[in-house]
């Protein structure tokens, strides 16, 4: 593997850039002769999916617009309480 200085770097990036992708090799970044970083070139397993790439895996099995149960049974549709008898509920 490759190294160099973190000065001839910033000096060649697009040169070492261009080797990278030429070669496939990675290139290690010191710094005072310590290791800061590493360049490679992208791996395929670190690729995220790309939006959509799930497109026509999915399958509707039922009504997704209508209501999941009977209108009877929601609160909101009942008829609303007589004074006379909201007084029992309190």
């Amino acid at each position: 593997m490759e190294e160099i200085a973190v000065s001839k770097f910033k000096a060649t990036c697009l040169a070492v850039i261009e080797k990278i992708r030429k070669t496939g090799q990675p290139v290690v970044i010191t710094r005072f002769g310590q290791p800061v970083a590493q360049i490679g070139p992208p791996s395929a397993a670190r690729r995220k999916p790309e939006l959509g790439s799930a497109e026509g895996t999915g399958e509707i099995l039922a009504d997704i617009v209508g209501p999941i149960s009977d209108e009877s049974e929601w609160e909101a549709a009942q008829d609303p309480i007589d004074e006379n008898e909201a007084g029992r509920y309190r």
